[in-house]
């Protein structure tokens, strides 16, 4: 983990000078607005998620009183998904000073649920977010009968993939979703350590059943049956298997399982993207303690 200084800015807007020097994300059209988090795209949600994850605006001075009161179950509802957006940004905040910009890679198998938490950290932050392989495959596009750079060229998509970590790695105030593989060579491995890196660890049968489309009012739902499942939830494990250690480089882990528990919840689909943006938050905030410790205590007296 390293903590970035410095970041390129003009007035209000920051400036993110590789897209017009780099081969890649010079490709990409991503506007530059005043908000950074503004990059980032929509991921597909699965539909018992929607209600659970909202991009709120920057905090004001006036945000407690904007709280609304509960009159009901579902203004309960909203009234506790506003508190904890409130805890969430209080707590990026807090962190800000401290962070001094250092990006933040989350590592971990692909899932909704790890895009949601990217962007709610980056909303939080005011940082950018990205996610590295729609980054490769967006610059790559695709070819005539539709195939991504990873069905058609998954070496050269291995090549690209490492090729945009290098230039996103030298930024600041980045949220970068990385890839399921991004963490199987050696070189991507020591890119991450130019930020923070966070493995997210979702259960393999949760992501699973987002695969498959397990809810038929989801936008990703096909026809699916007990095979199918079985089927995804052994590629998944084998991917897994392939890449925990890597996974287990991560200056941070953050379980769902264990989060799920810390809030008493009786099921792992209650977690919602700001739950687990809280504890990497607050882990983050473990992490840039020790290091402000450790180099005070190695100041000369």
């Amino acid at each position: 983990m390293e903590i970035s200084t410095g970041i390129h800015t003009i007035g209000s807007t920051v400036k993110l000078p590789f897209f017009s020097q780099v081969p890649l994300l010079s490709k990409l059209n991503y506007p530059l607005h005043n908000s950074p988090s503004s990059l980032h795209s929509t991921p597909q949600v699965p539909f018992k998620w929607r209600h659970k994850f909202s991009t709120t605006p920057a905090l004001s001075d006036d945000t407690t009183s904007s709280l609304s009161v509960a009159t009901g179950p579902d203004d309960a509802a909203a009234s506790v998904s506003d508190d904890l957006s409130f805890v969430v940004k209080k707590k990026a905040m807090d962190l800000s000073s401290d962070l001094k910009g250092t990006s933040i890679f989350l590592i971990g198998m692909n899932s909704a649920m790890k895009s949601m938490i990217g962007q709610v950290i980056a909303d939080s932050l005011r940082y950018y977010y990205f996610d590295s392989d729609s980054v490769v495959e967006e610059a790559a596009g695709k070819d005539s009968s539709g195939r991504s750079l990873k069905e058609r060229d998954e070496d050269g998509f291995r090549d690209s993939e490492t090729e945009v970590l290098k230039q996103l790695s030298s930024m600041v105030r980045l949220v970068v979703s990385a890839g399921n593989g991004a963490v199987q060579s050696a070189t991507n491995l020591a890119l991450l350590r130019h930020g923070i890196s966070v493995w997210i660890d979702v259960p393999l049968d949760m992501i699973a059943k987002e695969l498959i489309g397990d809810d038929d009012q989801s936008p990703m739902s096909n026809i699916s049956s007990p095979d199918s499942f079985s089927v995804a939830l052994a590629r998944l494990t084998k991917l897994y298997e392939e890449h925990k250690g890597g996974y287990a480089t991560a200056d941070a882990t953050i379980s769902l399982q264990r989060v799920a528990s810390k809030c008493a919840y009786d099921d792992f689909e209650h977690v919602t993207a700001e739950d687990m943006a809280l504890e990497v938050l607050n882990e983050i905030e473990k992490l840039t303690r020790v290091k402000k410790m450790m180099e005070q205590a190695g100041r000369p007296f």
